[in-house]
């Protein structure tokens, strides 16, 4: 059976100094090759804090998490890196494009994440990926005269483009009016089936978290539900 391309093992996280705040309480998860989650919470149950350490933003106070076959605890700070660069893909509610890049040379940015120098093969696979989210026509645009809609499908490009084995989202369509945001959910539902590519999505939207193949829950930092 193949690694996961998410495990979590008893993970605790904690802030403070001379008194402890603990965010989330011995998180045990499970995520699968080519699945396609959604991670609901109310405010404060601790999604963020989930969501970077999944990221390799940041290390737990205690326990495992593994990427991709990988034990992140023991890696440094560059392994960490380069993990993230290759097996992780994200995608924000707001899209952090950068306005003075072109939608091509803003995907070229994962490309380029552990690279020294950017190549025409970099701009080829950009090109390819906005062609791959419609945008074809639009490699050379300044992201700024895009619709919400249209920046949102360049970030979905960004996190692709180097097909990792897991896509994070965090309120990808929580931007977005509700035809953009059904657009954009199908557009990452589709890129799930065809490439195998898994999603784990955070959202306050039920619509959103309905129609994802799993739910897991999270409350006060502790996992409540996550049925298969």
């Amino acid at each position: 059976m193949p690694d996961p391309v998410l495990e979590l093992r008893g993970v605790i996280k904690e802030y403070g100094g001379a008194v402890l705040t603990r965010v989330l309480h011995g998180i045990d998860l499970r995520l699968e090759q080519g699945e396609f989650a959604a991670l609901i919470g109310p405010s404060g149950s601790g999604k963020s804090t989930l969501l970077n350490l999944v990221g390799l933003l940041d290390r737990p106070t205690a326990g495992q998490v593994w990427v991709h076959g990988e034990r992140t605890d023991q890696l440094d700070d560059d392994e960490l890196t380069r993990l993230r660069a290759r097996s992780l893909g994200f995608v924000f509610q707001f899209h952090h494009l950068i306005g003075a890049l072109s939608a091509a040379e803003n995907v070229m940015m994962a490309l380029a994440a552990d690279q020294p120098r950017l190549t025409r093969e970099m701009r080829r696979r950009s090109v390819a990926a906005l062609a791959e989210v419609g945008l074809a026509d639009r490699a050379d645009e300044d992201p700024r005269r895009l619709s919400g809609g249209q920046q949102q499908r360049v970030a979905i490009a960004r996190a692709l483009v180097r097909r990792p084995p897991l896509v994070l989202a965090d309120e990808p369509t929580g931007n977005l009016d509700t035809r953009s945001a059904d657009d954009v959910f199908a557009l990452m539902r589709k890129f799930n089936q065809e490439t195998g590519i898994a999603f784990l999505i955070v959202t306050h939207d039920p619509r959103i978290a309905t129609r994802c193949d799993r739910t897991i829950e999270l409350i006060d930092g502790r996992i409540v539900g996550q049925p298969t």
